[in-house]
């Protein structure tokens, strides 16, 4: 029952995620848990003017995987937000691929916290990012899919 959850869960996610940001970043899902998320990021693409991996970069894999373990802990009934995203950039890297391994730091019903450390290809530490999402029913502003008194599947009365 909890891997059908999962599995329902990532599907979502990667239809979802044509197209987006963590797309065009060559964002790769590894593994995925409520409790543990790998995912890699190549460096060609994302780095800053000097030939360094971006941090902002490490950012986006940080909030992407992050988020993503905040879904699967949450449901596929409810949606996560990131409400708060800090990183310590610790080495650079120039070449090759990061690995960013998120770990569940709290699980609660309204919000997450996770760590989330990524390493260059020799398994040294880049950056340690730690991430909180909000666990909502809804997106802002949008109605619920098939709410009482709407319109089947337009989300309207």
């Amino acid at each position: 029952m909890e891997q059908d959850r999962a599995l329902q869960v990532m599907e979502a996610y990667q239809a979802a995620s044509r197209n987006t940001l963590a797309d065009r970043m060559g964002i790769t899902i590894v593994e995925a848990s409520a409790e543990r998320v790998v995912g890699t990021m190549p460096v060609a693409g994302n780095i800053q003017p000097y030939g360094l991996l971006h941090g902002g970069a490490s950012c986006v894999l940080a909030e992407t995987l992050g988020s993503l373990a905040s879904a699967l802990h949450a449901g596929p009934d409810r949606i996560t937000v990131g409400v708060e995203i800090s990183a310590t950039h610790h080495r650079a890297v120039t070449e090759g691929l990061v690995t960013g391994v998120t770990s569940m730091l709290y699980g609660g019903r309204t919000i997450t916290t996770h760590e989330i450390v990524i390493t260059n290809e020799a398994g040294r530490r880049v950056c340690t990012s730690r991430l909180t999402c909000l666990l909502i029913d809804q997106v802002p502003g949008q109605a619920a899919p098939d709410a009482p008194g709407s319109a089947p599947g337009t989300g309207t009365a």
